[in-house]
């Protein structure tokens, strides 16, 4: 499913203008993406959370070579499924 499948279904089940349905859409995921930039978390109830979490720094290799990396510390967004969303 891509982002147009989602304001298709908006469109569909709402009756409103694909235009319309397209900013709504857009505004939503802005709106989580702006939250999750801020270190928020973001619960949907009966789908799931998604919130930020801390990676640790750490030592890879590159494929090609061999050589090792250092890798940074960063941030990564993590998903966990609510309930419903479980049992499918």
């Amino acid at each position: 499913m891509i982002k147009l499948d989602i304001v298709n279904a908006v469109v569909g089940r709402t009756g409103v203008t694909r235009t319309k349905a397209e900013q709504a859409v857009e505004t939503v995921f802005e709106a989580m993406k702006n939250a999750l930039g801020r270190g928020e978390r973001i619960e949907l109830r009966k789908f799931g959370v998604f919130n930020v979490k801390p990676r640790k720094t750490g030592i890879g290799r590159n494929p090609r070579t061999g050589e090792e990396v250092s890798i940074p510390p960063g941030k990564a967004v993590r998903f966990k499924p609510g309930k419903e969303l479980q049992s499918l």
